[in-house]
């Protein structure tokens, strides 16, 4: 299944020599990860604040015991490891093949597999500091604390991810885009196109190669050389790295 998109993605590979991945929530979704806009994604459950209530700043501030129930049990997939995406896209990095991964992910599983030039757009689990006096804590030690974890010194414990009402980080979003500018192709996988700015990055791109790979169609209209509407991992697991 999917032979001919498959070799359609090589032949662009192989002519390839600046690759940058651009990827979303489906890349990890194949990990056990949930996302949040697909038919079953987070968007679509049942909960007593919507999941866009929960992981705002406001909302952290004013109610951080409700915010960390819904962290810990939906976004703090600790257990969860790389899938067949994220181990293809280190083995073309460790090719000098691919030059940089942007992710909107804040799992930590493209680092996990491998990669070493990886722009986290919205932050990551594995960063966690107090917001008195910034000291770090790991993902584990936020898990394990029982409600809201506080550090040593008294304060409270934010996590390093980017929450509505919060601005990107201006020095990964330089990078980005400086890498997605560079490239000569551009592979966008497992992201629906419609989480600004980082959607807005791609107009960023002048290249040769412009693939799609997602399992819906996109938000955003893009002018692709190549659209895949498959699982991520089921299309990149096909790719010989040369």
């Amino acid at each position: 299944m999917y032979e001919r998109e498959i070799t359609e993605l090589q032949k662009i590979i192989d002519d390839s020599n600046n690759i940058v991945f651009f990827g979303g929530a489906g890349v990890s979704t194949e990990s056990g990860i949930p996302d949040f806009r697909s038919a079953d994604g987070l968007y679509h459950q049942k909960y007593r604040y919507s999941p866009e209530q929960v992981v705002s700043h406001s909302f952290f501030m004013r109610y951080p015991e409700v915010f960390y129930e819904f962290y810990k049990e939906k976004m703090m997939c600790l257990e969860a490891k790389p899938n067949a995406a994220h181990k293809k896209i280190a083995e073309l990095e460790n090719a000098e093949k691919l030059k940089a991964v942007v992710t909107q992910n804040i799992d930590g599983l493209h680092q996990a597999a491998g990669s070493k030039i990886v722009y986290e757009v919205h932050g990551s689990i594995h960063r966690n500091y107090c917001m008195e006096c910034n000291k770090f804590y790991d993902a584990e030690y936020v898990k394990s604390k029982s409600g809201v974890p506080y550090c040593e010194c008294g304060g409270m414990i934010k996590p390093d991810v980017v929450l509505y009402e919060e601005g990107l980080d201006a020095n990964t979003i330089d990078g980005a885009i400086k890498s997605i500018a560079s490239a000569d192709t551009l592979i966008i996988g497992g992201t629906s196109l419609v989480v600004y700015p980082a959607a807005g990055f791609i107009d960023y791109f002048h290249g040769k190669h412009l693939v799609v790979i997602n399992k819906s169609e996109t938000g955003k209209t893009v002018n692709a050389e190549l659209l895949i509407n498959a699982p991520i991992g089921e299309i990149m697991s096909g790719i010989t790295v040369k």
